[in-house]
């Protein structure tokens, strides 16, 4: 494990990423991580992660020279930046962000990760949603009205309660039923029976997101 710590960590990718954002994030995670191409901005924006993890084939040599001491190259071509530092990092949260906006495969790749590393709790923060991997319970403390969104990335069903549209006794597949546009009528509960069930939320439900996943 290349990354310990006791406090969230904000990891960063090479997609585009606004300052406020970061700075936002680093107020919530305040362990800075970069994965590979990550570290370009990172080094742009005057500030230094503690680890840089990836493959280095996208590192701009400014940021390589600057960062030379905390570098980390893992050189297999099976996984995605992402999952290499996703795999390395060991906390109570990750907070990721660079990874949405860009190419589609990227994000897919992203979220095929999530899937894959069901006990990283990891949220990834977009300009306008976030999206992370249920636990096997979460509450959420959101207001009515709040867009629930919910997308099977393999068969699962998930008891709920919160929710405008109950899920109980429903089979989620992404070939048949999807959860897309829920939408909350007060705290919503999530009690998925397999860790294939993506949440997605508004961006400005970060925080409720964090404590729910903090509280798992």
């Amino acid at each position: 494990m290349i990354v310990h710590t006791s406090r969230p960590v904000t990891l960063v990718g090479g997609a585009d990423l606004i300052r406020s954002d970061l700075d936002a994030a680093l107020s919530l995670a305040p362990v800075l991580v970069a994965a590979d191409g990550g570290a370009g901005l990172l080094w742009q924006a005057g500030l230094r992660p503690v680890a840089v993890i990836g493959d280095m084939d996208s590192i701009p040599p400014g940021a390589r020279d600057a960062f030379a001491d905390v570098i980390h190259e893992v050189a297999e071509q099976d996984s995605t930046d992402f999952d290499k530092a996703l795999r390395e990092i060991d906390a109570p949260l990750v907070l990721a962000l660079g990874f949405t906006g860009g190419r589609l495969d990227h994000e897919l790749a992203v979220l095929h990760s999530l899937a894959m590393r069901p006990h990283a709790r990891c949220i990834v923060v977009g300009t306008e949603t976030l999206v992370f991997l249920c636990p096997p319970r979460i509450t959420l403390a959101l207001d009515p009205g709040t867009t629930v969104s919910l997308f099977p990335l393999a068969g699962v069903r998930v008891a709920s309660t919160g929710l405008e549209w109950p899920t109980d006794h429903l089979t989620f597949s992404p070939l048949a039923r999807i959860g897309t546009s829920n939408a909350a009528t007060g705290p919503v509960t999530l009690v998925p029976d397999a860790p294939h069930m993506l949440v997605i939320l508004p961006r400005a439900e970060l925080g409720a997101a964090i404590n729910g996943l903090l509280e798992t």
